[in-house]
């Protein structure tokens, strides 16, 4: 998996997060977003946005997104986005 790719998702999801991030904690690929960042449904929205931003259609997330369980999305972890990103951009 791409560090850039971490990097840049560890950067965004800090943004979205703000001042109740704990700059001491690092965002890793095993981070998950529902029980060790406790991302809000407004928070992964705000994420979403910004990954749009980032990454225009060639990471179309919210599709992503759409093709998994409420079950999926409250387990889904760092990595599991990180690799998500390197694929769609390792096929454009």
């Amino acid at each position: 998996m791409s560090r850039e790719s971490l990097a840049t998702v560890g950067s965004l999801i800090r943004q979205v997060i703000g001042e109740d991030w704990d700059e001491a904690d690092d965002i890793g690929l095993e981070t998950s977003f529902g029980e060790d960042l406790e991302l809000e449904s407004i928070e992964f929205v705000a994420l979403a946005e910004k990954l749009t931003e980032t990454y225009g259609d060639a990471v179309p997330f919210v599709a992503w997104l759409s093709t998994m369980d409420l079950n999926q999305i409250i387990s889904l972890k760092v990595g599991d986005l990180v690799e998500y990103i390197d694929q769609c951009l390792s096929s454009k």
